[in-house]
């Protein structure tokens, strides 16, 4: 068995630390350094890809920062990045929901179950939402309770709020 590497980056944000994974030029990790489920994660990502973690920058991650660059500066509000996720296909269902929420605009869990045909799986649509591994460019931040108060982000709810304030008040945009 070929053991392949996941290249890892680190990015200091205008909201918090993040890293970042390059596993064969798809990004399969954009998250919250210090989240709580921090061990679960990468452990799905190196036994789901067969991987190791190394410490080296790639083009892709440079162009990754430079669009959360872009993007925490209002300037972006669609990235253009391959993505590769890793999960069941009921997760991946989620988060590819989860990308066609737009800039802007918030779902609920709710509605989200809905969308995917599903509306019984409320709880299951907020644990695959928990497990993204590709935070704002895989925008769960979006997803708000049925009362419209914010509920549960790995990078916390301050934070969250800051997502959410930052793209309803964004002045121009240039997209990549």
């Amino acid at each position: 068995m070929q053991i392949g590497t996941i290249f890892l980056h680190h990015y200091s944000s205008p909201v918090g630390e993040f890293i970042l994974g390059d596993y064969n030029d798809q990004l399969c990790l954009c998250d919250w350094q210090y989240r709580k489920m921090r061990k679960e994660v990468d452990k799905r990502l190196l036994n789901g890809l067969q991987a190791t973690f190394e410490s080296q920058s790639t083009p892709l991650l440079q162009e990754t920062v430079r669009q959360l660059e872009a993007y925490f500066d209002q300037k972006l509000t669609h990235f253009d990045l391959p993505l590769l996720l890793v999960g069941t296909d009921f997760q991946q269902s989620v988060w590819k929901a989860l990308q066609q929420i737009e800039y802007g605009k918030t779902q609920t869990y709710l509605g989200l179950a809905k969308q995917l045909n599903n509306p019984k799986a409320i709880r299951a649509v907020a644990s695959a939402n928990g497990a993204n591994a590709i935070s704002i460019i895989i925008p769960c931040h979006r997803i708000i309770g049925s009362n419209q108060e914010l509920v549960g982000y790995a990078g916390g709810l301050t934070v969250k709020r800051k997502l959410l304030t930052l793209e309803q008040s964004y002045n121009y945009v240039i997209e990549f």
